[in-house]
């Protein structure tokens, strides 16, 4: 009974690598839009997008970000300034991008500016730090994608969305985690409604990589700005002895986690570009593929004492 269940097995991984192998036969008339592109992943994929022969547009929040990007980039690559918590900007850059791209229409787009902080727990944020992190990346996402729609749905294109890993398992306080997991929901429900025009949306979710969103200084010096803004009687409950060790728990996450080579997650973003059947969802990094989304299967009662167990204990606790 198990011979022919094996073979089965193996006659379908086959066949499902071949097809993933797949690529498009042309990519030179292809325009991609990518946000964030100031650095990190945004910024890396657009130059490898324009040296493979994409047509690309990249989407930099600052113009010293645009024009460090044009100094670096060898082949086909234009520049726009957008800030996707901006309805203004984001029209202005749809006009601009609908002007580059014709009656072709856009073949892709990937939503990779985002934000982290702050994070830290839930007890020392206020309602406007989870606002200042989702109208980054979930609701800036989300109004790009359907400004770009229409010349998407021409094009039978691709929207490629940046999760986390973190957007499968809230690992922190802070609007990041719940910011992914909106991405998350919309790329799902967005891939449904396009199933029959022909755009395919994929998910990228990396684990821990080192860029501006994992940067340790920014982290620290967020934290400590949420712990000074915290009423006397909240700060008494944790204890000093709690922030410091909360410090040392977030570096030795980012020295142990941190992955540098960044072509992980740009990979798994060029596949879902050139593929001819993309896949749904990619995982990128050794951490996202052995701890993080193993984890998310796991009963919740088992990862909260993990959590538990890792960070540190409140000086004042309820018995």
């Amino acid at each position: 009974m198990w011979l022919p269940l094996a073979l089965l097995a193996l006659l379908w991984a086959l066949g499902w690598a071949l097809r993933d192998r797949r690529r498009l036969p042309s990519v030179k008339d292809k325009h991609i839009l990518i946000t964030g592109c100031d650095s990190g992943f945004g910024n890396l994929l657009a130059r490898r997008l324009a040296r493979r022969g994409y047509r690309v547009l990249a989407a930099c929040l600052t113009q010293k970000g645009a024009e460090a990007l044009e100094r670096s980039c060898a082949g086909h690559l234009q520049t726009t300034l957008l800030d996707v918590t901006s309805s203004e900007s984001i029209r202005r850059a749809a006009e601009w991008v609908r002007a580059e791209v014709g009656e072709k229409g856009l073949f892709g787009l990937v939503n990779n500016a985002g934000v982290a902080n702050p994070i830290g727990p839930t007890e020392w944020m206020a309602v406007e730090h989870y606002r200042q992190v989702l109208d980054v990346n979930a609701l800036g996402a989300i109004e790009v994608t359907l400004a770009l729609l229409p010349l998407l749905k021409r094009a039978r294109g691709r929207v490629v969305n940046t999760s986390s890993v973190l957007g499968r398992l809230s690992a922190n306080g802070g609007g990041y985690c719940i910011s992914k997991y909106c991405v998350e929901a919309f790329s799902d429900s967005l891939r449904r409604d396009m199933y029959h025009f022909g755009v395919k949306v994929s998910i990228v979710e990396p684990g821990f990589f080192k860029t501006a969103v994992t940067n340790l200084e920014s982290i620290e010096a967020s934290l400590r700005q949420l712990w000074d803004r915290l009423a006397p009687e909240t700060r008494l409950s944790y204890g000093e002895d709690f922030f410091h060790k909360y410090l040392k728990v977030q570096r030795l996450i980012m020295t142990l986690l941190c992955d540098a080579d960044l072509t992980k997650v740009t990979w798994c973003m060029e596949h879902a570009l050139a593929a001819r059947h993309p896949r749904a969802r990619y995982s990128a990094g050794w951490d996202a593929k052995l701890l993080w989304l193993p984890a998310s299967y796991l009963p919740s009662c088992l990862v909260d004492f993990a959590l538990a167990t890792i960070l540190p204990k409140p000086a004042h606790r309820v018995r």
